[in-house]
């Protein structure tokens, strides 16, 4: 093991330490849902939580096993010692830089509740944005989500769209057992194939190749929250010294399996969109076209494989 990932180790080991030590100020006497959630709340904007109370909320659904928005629902019943001591457990965690999602097993994405662990990265906001790019341009056909992941993409687009087929692609197999996991959870039929990005579709003839694929430098990656780098899975974030390696193999490739009149829809990274739109000019696609994220952010390239190419 490498010194930075002992390290690593030890700063959670010792974090957990100091967090563990004011862990029986949460759980010494009996506790009413209210007073547990203060604690709680309060042990998260000590480790420098943002939206501590927030996330207290949130860590009780899931130590009390309750619905969305229930934590403060009755806030004088007094809780038995077990759902105190597993409201702890989950804000000593988190409190000691361990994701939301990966504490409370669970991230929402458009309409599904998906899994999540360190097997794949969390899916986030933005992506929900790629997903209704693709339904509003080409919601029937054949689409493959490369890059899958935690299967965001894929299952989004299966739920939503009317497609004859979704594969979803991803070369770690981690991921993909994720993947799989949530599409049983969902009930969703997917092709799931474990491989490295176009390899996986040769003989496809798609309607749409969609694909989050890493996008960072390795210097834009040592940049990163220290919790990302700790918690997620590097393949998932980097990709060469400009980050456009998988990016490029993509645009490169991807008229192997897309149909003519095809689509191709990428998300990217916001400071190097409208390079990404070139590459896809300059690869054979046609009608490249930058679009913005919730954050009005350059974040998707769109663009569609010539009809007579």
């Amino acid at each position: 093991m490498s010194w930075t990932g002992t390290s690593r180790k030890l700063s959670r080991r010792f974090a957990w330490r100091a967090v563990w030590k004011r862990r029986r100020v949460v759980t010494d006497r009996p506790q009413t849902a209210a007073s547990a959630l203060e604690s709680a709340a309060e042990l998260l904007q000590g480790a420098g939580v943002v939206d501590a109370r927030r996330e207290a909320a949130r860590l009780a659904e899931a130590a009390w096993s309750l619905d969305a928005g229930q934590a403060r629902l009755h806030p004088d019943r007094v809780l038995g010692q077990a759902e105190a001591d597993h409201l702890a457990r989950l804000a000593n965690r988190r409190a000691g830089g361990e994701p939301l999602a990966h504490v409370t097993g669970t991230i929402g994405f458009r309409h599904l509740l998906l899994a999540a662990d360190g097997r794949a990265l969390i899916p986030r906001p933005e992506t929900e944005g790629l997903v209704a790019l693709v339904l509003d341009r080409m919601g029937v056909g054949v689409v493959a989500d490369v890059c899958t992941g935690s299967g965001c993409i894929a299952l989004s687009l299966a739920q939503e769209g009317r497609y004859q087929r979704v594969i979803g692609v991803d070369s770690s197999r981690e991921a993909l057992a994720q993947a799989r996991e949530n599409g049983e959870r969902a009930g969703l039929a997917i092709e799931w194939r474990l491989g490295d990005l176009i390899g996986p579709l040769r003989g496809e003839s798609l309607d749409v190749l969609v694909a989050n694929p890493p996008y960072l430098t390795d210097r834009e990656y040592h940049m990163l929250e220290p919790a990302v780098r700790a918690w997620e899975p590097r393949v998932a974030l980097e990709s060469g010294k400009d980050g456009l390696d998988a990016t490029r193999q993509l645009l490169r490739e991807g008229h192997t399996v897309v149909k003519p009149g095809g689509w191709i829809a990428l998300e990217v990274d916001c400071h190097r969109a409208a390079d990404v739109a070139a590459l896809a000019a300059g690869s054979g696609w046609i009608e490249p076209a930058v679009h913005m994220d919730l954050y009005d952010r350059a974040r998707y390239v769109l663009a569609r494989r010539s009809e007579t190419s």
